[in-house]
């Protein structure tokens, strides 16, 4: 989708339009990053909610009542004791809130400065939905492999990434979205939000599933709204798994010896 900046009222007619369009029967619903207000940094802050008295979480928790479905509320802003994080929800289908995980990488470059207005979050979280491991992550975490390995060592199933990722930066995208699935062994749900951002800005949408082998099994390309969807059959990656060992060959200890050519 594309979120309209600061506008969550017009957000969240958009999802509602679109589940109830394009999704039927779905055990998980996956948004993308900072949905409900658009990726806009500097608006952030007026856009933060408190999880106790959130109205984007009453929002999905009806969706996912009436879908009878899980969600991964891509991310929203919100705030705690004067702390802001940019903050990825999981609800149950009771429309419960279960988790939450908060970015723990912010993009603060390029004339960004996501960081100067939310926070790192303190750690990865791995929820268990009915049974299938989730790794949860937003947008500029794809670039850190190093948080993907820890949810394989985990025992991940699923790994999700929710994001708003820049229409200039394809090619990142598109290769590490991929790599952190064949790395692991693992499916991967790489969203992101399509459309005009502002500033001459835009977003790259391209929404990926992409199974463990790094093949892309559902897709949605061009900046067109809607749902994507895919059926995961989890037993042949468990085999494939059980095959090809690679988490068993990892080192301990990768430290560089450097020698310097002493014949130069």
């Amino acid at each position: 989708m594309n979120a309209k900046i600061g506008d969550k009222k017009t957000n969240f007619e958009k999802v509602k339009m679109l589940i109830d369009r394009d999704v039927d029967n779905a055990d998980i619903i996956v948004l993308p990053e900072v949905w409900s207000c658009g990726w806009s940094p500097k608006i952030f802050r007026e856009s933060a909610e408190n999880l106790n008295n959130s109205k984007t979480i009453e929002f999905l928790s009806n969706i996912a009542q009436e879908q009878n479905s899980w969600i991964i509320g891509g991310s929203i802003i919100t705030e705690n004791n004067g702390h802001y994080y940019n903050t990825c929800p999981v609800l149950n289908r009771k429309g419960e809130l279960v988790t939450t995980y908060s970015k723990n990488h912010l993009f603060s470059y390029y004339g960004c400065e996501e960081g100067k207005f939310v926070e790192v979050g303190k750690s990865p979280v791995m929820v268990n939905i009915e049974g299938i491991k989730t790794g949860l992550t937003i947008c500029y975490d794809i670039r850190f492999p190093e948080i993907y390995r820890a949810y394989r060592k985990a025992g991940v199933d699923l790994l999700v990434n929710c994001a708003a990722w820049g229409l200039k930066k394809p090619i990142p995208w598109e290769c590490m979205t991929r790599s952190r699935a064949v790395e692991n062994q693992t499916y991967m749900i790489a969203l992101t939000q399509s459309g005009y951002i502002e500033n001459y800005e835009w977003n790259l949408g391209h929404s990926r599933i992409i199974d463990y082998k790094g093949e892309t099994i559902s897709e949605i390309k061009d900046q067109n709204e809607g749902a994507m969807c895919a059926v995961l059959d989890f037993a042949p990656m468990y085999e494939f798994r059980d095959k090809c060992k690679c988490i068993d060959d990892i080192r301990e200890n990768y430290e560089v010896v450097y020698e310097e050519n002493i014949f130069a």
